[in-house]
């Protein structure tokens, strides 16, 4: 079969307030393939948007093994993986972190392919990321909004 293609995914999560209404926006890119996509919710954060956008666009890959590499200009998501955070707090059972629904459903994901992620800094004027951003700031405004399941579960420990 080959070598699984090279895979860019461009993710970004907005929350108008914080917790309220919330979107992702993702740009997903392999070869002269290109695919946007984003999504909104009713009550939710900006982190869980932000995480969320890279489950998305990881879950929506094809090919396991796929070597990915994730722009994004969350610290929160960048970081937890990258400084490998995550790994320890998976260890502990998520115990006292917040989003550990978001955090399970992304290690599933983020396990079947070799992903790397390089943080960005927000509105820098990188063209992908700022589409990203009015993607996931569109999403949350629009109409056709879903409830973050994850976040009305368990309101007090969620941010």
């Amino acid at each position: 079969m080959g070598i699984p293609p090279a895979i860019t995914i461009y993710t970004d999560g907005a929350a108008l307030g914080n917790p309220g209404p919330g979107g992702y926006g993702i740009v997903l890119i392999s070869g002269r393939h290109r695919k946007e996509i984003s999504q909104g919710y009713r009550l939710t954060t900006n982190n869980r948007m932000e995480l969320l956008a890279v489950i998305v666009a990881l879950e929506m890959l094809k090919i396991t093994g796929s070597r990915v590499t994730v722009y994004t200009d969350s610290r929160y998501v960048a970081d937890a993986v990258e400084k490998k955070w995550l790994f320890g707090w998976e260890k502990k059972g998520f115990k006292n972190r917040k989003n550990p629904d978001l955090w399970q459903r992304f290690l599933k994901v983020f396990r079947k392919h070799k992903v790397n992620f390089v943080w960005i800094r927000g509105h820098a004027n990188i063209p992908e990321n700022e589409l990203c951003d009015q993607l996931a700031v569109r999403a949350a405004k629009s109409s056709n909004l879903l409830e973050d399941e994850g976040y009305l579960s368990d309101p007090g420990t969620v941010t």
